[in-house]
């Protein structure tokens, strides 16, 4: 049995960065950059006004003296107007500054009387002026390699004139369930059976990567059917196999693994819940085998094949891990066990409070955490004290 980290380690040496496509920008948010981009154009483009008022050189400007307007300029095409010193241009938020102006008054600041204007304060150049450059220049990189493209750098890249972007290759993505005792939700429940949801949560934590699902099996404890399904599934970029992979009589899936001519890497983990879990090839297919208990295959799969989901679409180190956050215990924590324990619990204003059941079939607890505590083998957190958590929502 080997540590988390080892496991980690392995999987993404192990993980295939696939070919980068370029897509529209909006296809392109939560992907990953495939390569570094440089602003071709400074923000903002042309100096403009931050306000709705009078464009004015500031050093004709005295409280109470009036300016003389001579014209409007509206955001949009410049006029290219003029101004001497004492004359004023009527601007509105993101209008051109018109040359000889140094400063914008807001128009709650002045008087107006027909076509003259008095001001009713000082007037400091560079007032409410937004410069040309002041926020990006030309040739500063704008977004890094690697990098998960979000909705505030979709807008960034688009006030770049971009329509469409090169980010990480696309991951498709086989599901293969196994047990006897499952039936499809949906069905009737035989004495000793249980709704299948193992498939609907593996599905949706691909989902939430950006992994397009290619295929959803579901297999009885049979040799034969696992086999064949598992050759189906190795025709993806990566197969999760959820049950079957532990050593009972009836876990069927490492020996067909062997038989589809799949290479198994490693197997079991030293980590609470969750330590059935397997990694191997065959030939471009990443498989996960993760075990049957739901919270099991939730907690591995962020552990161990999130990451190199990522990594094969093109993420860089910063963008691998669950974002963290130091947060309160609410209540003692402790863990008994030999291995690493990651609690399931809810953080809110700053604390972090165990939810539900700890055991690893236990599903309530679960759909109430939006986040993980991890807590060593022997370790005890008192109440109070502050412990770094990983965020799920």
């Amino acid at each position: 049995m080997i540590t988390e980290d080892e496991a980690l380690a392995h999987v993404l040496e192990s993980a295939k960065l696939l070919p980068s496509r370029r897509v529209s920008l909006t296809r392109a948010r939560e992907r990953f950059a495939a390569r570094d981009i440089f602003a071709q154009l400074a923000l903002p483009v042309f100096d403009n006004s931050a306000m709705d008022g009078y464009a004015v050189a500031a050093g004709s400007c005295r409280p109470g003296q009036s300016q003389h307007v001579i014209g409007e300029q509206p955001a949009g095409v410049d006029r290219k107007l003029r101004i001497a010193e004492g004359e004023a241009v009527r601007v509105f938020t993101g209008a051109p500054m018109p040359e000889g102006a140094d400063a914008v008054i807001m128009q709650e600041d002045v008087r107006r009387d027909g076509s003259e204007i008095f001001i009713n304060g000082e007037v400091e150049p560079g007032e409410f002026v937004r410069r040309r450059g002041s926020d990006l220049s030309e040739g500063q990189k704008i977004i890094e390699a690697g990098e998960r493209i979000r909705p505030q750098t979709l807008a960034l890249l688009a006030a770049q004139g971009l329509v469409e972007i090169d980010v990480g290759g696309e991951v498709r993505a086989a599901i293969i369930t196994t047990g006897d005792e499952l039936v499809r939700p949906g069905g009737s429940l035989g004495a000793g059976q249980i709704y299948e949801s193992n498939s609907i949560l593996v599905r949706a934590l691909f989902d939430k990567c950006g992994v397009s699902i290619a295929a959803v099996e579901h297999c009885a404890d049979d040799a034969l059917s696992i086999e064949a399904a598992l050759r189906k599934g190795l025709a993806h970029d990566v197969l999760v196999i959820v049950g079957g992979v532990s050593v009972g009589a009836r876990d069927l899936v490492k020996p067909a693994l062997t038989s589809v001519g799949a290479q198994t890497d490693l197997w079991r983990v030293s980590v609470k819940p969750g330590k059935p879990f397997l990694f191997g090839r065959a030939g471009q297919c990443a498989i996960f085998g993760l075990p049957g208990n739901p919270v099991s295959a939730f907690v591995t799969f962020l552990l161990l094949v999130r990451p190199a989901i990522l990594r094969m679409m093109g993420a860089n180190e910063n963008e691998l891990s669950l974002p963290k956050y130091q947060a309160q215990l609410a209540e003692e924590v402790q863990n008994r066990s030999d291995r690493p324990h990651y609690v399931r619990g809810r953080v809110a204003h700053g604390k972090f409070t165990p939810v539900g059941r700890q055991e690893s079939h236990a599903l309530y607890g679960l759909s109430r955490a939006n986040a993980l505590l991890r807590v060593p083998p022997g370790e005890i957190f008192p109440s109070g004290n502050t412990v770094p958590i990983l965020i799920l929502d």
